[in-house]
């Protein structure tokens, strides 16, 4: 059995809520664990530069669940054909675990991403991995993801998390 997870973070004026969806299986179906840690303070923004402030975040709210087989981010895990890391490939070689990278938007250096389209969804997922996860599996896993709708369910639920819109539960639900 595969442990899972979808991580989020949001920011405030000087800090950040960093979230964490975990799941026993590859489709996010099934939700074992829910976590979210609040970070009173967090590096400055620095463009081209998201790993610095973002890890941290990361890092925290990781330490609260089971070790991961497979993380989801929101965002690029690479961002040009060369590999060129974005935050999910130095999520990747910080946790020594394979990441997904999942985007809303296009980034004009990212060709190599997967568009993948969900549901009845009009508009593209921009799809890309790290941590030695092939970009065409990353896909296919992102495709099945949980979730009638563009965003996967795990994705639309650790964002609500982050944002504090919603609280952690503490056991685990089906999506």
């Amino acid at each position: 059995m595969r442990t899972v997870g979808a991580v989020g973070v949001q920011y405030d004026d000087n800090g950040a809520k960093a979230a964490l969806v975990v799941c026993n299986e590859r489709a996010f179906s099934t939700v074992t664990s829910e976590h979210v840690v609040d970070i009173a303070r967090t590096a400055p923004y620095e463009s081209g530069a998201l790993f610095k402030r973002e890890l941290p975040c990361l890092r925290a709210v990781l330490a609260l669940g089971p070790p991961l087989e497979l993380l989801v981010i929101d965002g690029y895990a690479t961002l040009d054909p060369e590999g060129r890391p974005g935050l999910g490939a130095h999520a990747a070689d910080a946790f020594g675990i394979p990441v997904i990278g999942v985007a809303k938007t296009p980034f004009r250096t990212a060709t190599h991403a997967v568009q993948v389209i969900r549901g009845t969804a009009s508009r593209p997922l921009y799809v890309t991995a790290a941590g030695g996860l092939d970009v065409a599996e990353a896909a296919r896993i992102v495709s099945t993801m949980a979730g009638p709708h563009r965003i996967p369910t795990a994705l639309a639920r650790v964002d609500r998390l982050a944002r504090g819109r919603e609280h952690a539960v503490a056991e685990g639900r089906s999506g």
